[in-house]
C-alpha cells in the first residue's frame, strides 16, 4: 500500500558547501527525498490511513561547486519521526478521488563541523517538533495499468528556529509545492511497475532573516517486481536540483552556486491484509553531490489502514 502525496519532513537543516575553499552555510530544500519509494505515485483506495515515517540520514562529506569533496571534519546525522494522516475520500474529482492529508514531523539533528579556519567549529545538537507539512488538494487516478496523482500543499515554518542554533528543527518560512507522478504496470497482473513522482519547492522569505532560498525541483523513481503475493522489492532513488538563486542582503554565500544530489538503492516492501498494515524499507547512497552533503539514507515506513 504506497501513497503518492508530498512529505517533507527530514532536513539537514545547515549544509556546507565549500566554494573551493572554506565551506559556508548554504539553504536547504524542505522536502526530504527517499521516503516514499518503488511505487511513490501509487494513492491508496478511498479510506482513512495512518502513517509513520521513521528516517535516518548520515553525512561525513560534504562536495563544493564542481562535486568535490570538501576537505573539513564533517559530521552531519538526522533522524525523524514523522505521523502523518491521510484521507482518501469517495468524492470525483476531474474523474479520480479527492484527498488531502496532514503530518507533524518530530525532528532530532546533530551536527559536528569545522571549517578552516573561519569561522570555526561548528556543533549542535536540538530535538523538536519541525515544519508542519498540510497537503489540501490531492488527486488520484487507478486505470487497468497506471496509477496517477497529483497534489499541492505547503510547508508551514511551525518548527522553532534560530540563526545562531545550527540544528534548529524548523526552517523560518513558507514553502509550497504541488506535485505530479505516474505508476506504470507492465504486466496484467500488475507484479513488475515503474514509477515517477516529481515535485516543485517555492519558498518564501524567512520572518526573521532577509533569505530566500532558491526554488527546487525533485523527483523520486521506483523499479520494483512483486515476488509473492503482499511481498515487493525493488531499486528506488531521487533526484534534487536547486533551479533559482538563493536572495538577500542576509546570505553570507554565493547564492549563485546552486546545490543538487542523486541517490539509488534497494527496497522491500509488505503488506498484511488481514490487518491492513504496510511495511516498506529502503536504504539509499547518494552520490553526484554539488554544493551539499552526501551521505546514506534509511527510511522505514509503516501504513495502518482504519
Amino acid at each position: 500500500m504506497r501513497e503518492g502525496g508530498i512529505v517533507g519532513v527530514l532536513v539537514v537543516l545547515v549544509c556546507l558547501s565549500g566554494l573551493d575553499g572554506p565551506a559556508v552555510g548554504q539553504e536547504t530544500p524542505h522536502y526530504v527525498n527517499g521516503v516514499e519509494g518503488i511505487k511513490a505515485a501509487t494513492l491508496p483506495p478511498p479510506g482513512l490511513y495512518g502513517r509513520v515515517y521513521s528516517v535516518g540520514y548520515h553525512a561525513t562529506t560534504t562536495t563544493n561547486n564542481s562535486g568535490g569533496r570538501v576537505p573539513i571534519d564533517f559530521d552531519v546525522s538526522v533522524g525523524a519521526v514523522s505521523p502523518r494522516v491521510i484521507w482518501i475520500t469517495e468524492l470525483d474529482l476531474f474523474g479520480g478521488k479527492y484527498g488531502l492529508d496532514v503530518m507533524v514531523p518530530v525532528v532530532h539533528t546533530n551536527i559536528d563541523v569545522t571549517p578552516p579556519p573561519a569561522p570555526g567549529p561548528i556543533r549542535d545538537s536540538e530535538t523538536g517538533i519541525g515544519d508542519i507539512w498540510v497537503e489540501p488538494l490531492l488527486i488520484s487516478w487507478h486505470g487497468a495499468w497506471y496509477e496517477a496523482a497529483i497534489g499541492l500543499g505547503f510547508f508551514a515554518p511551525t518548527g522553532q528556529q534560530s540563526p545562531r542554533r545550527a540544528a534548529s528543527p524548523g526552517k523560518d518560512h513558507w514553502t509550497l509545492m504541488p506535485t505530479a507522478g505516474v505508476t506504470v504496470y507492465f504486466d496484467q497482473e500488475k507484479t513488475w511497475s515503474a514509477s515517477i513522482l516529481a515535485r516543485y519547492e517555492v519558498h518564501t522569505k524567512k520572518r526573521n532573516q532577509n533569505i530566500r532560498a532558491g526554488d527546487d525541483f525533485h523527483f523520486e523513481w521506483g523499479l520494483g517486481k512483486t515476488v509473492v503475493p503482499g511481498v515487493d522489492v525493488g531499486l528506488a532513488g531521487y533526484c534534487q536540483w536547486q533551479l533559482t538563486d538563493d536572495r538577500g542582503s542576509d546570505v553570507t554565500w554565493n547564492g549563485e552556486r546552486h546545490d543538487n544530489v542523486f541517490a539509488a538503492g534497494p527496497e522491500v516492501n509488505t503488506f498484511f491484509p488481514d490487518l491492513g498494515l504496510g511495511v516498506s524499507l529502503r536504504v539509499l547512497r547518494e552520490f553526484g553531490a554539488r554544493n551539499t552533503s552526501e551521505g546514506f539514507l534509511a527510511a522505514l515506513t509503516v501504513t495502518k489502514a482504519f
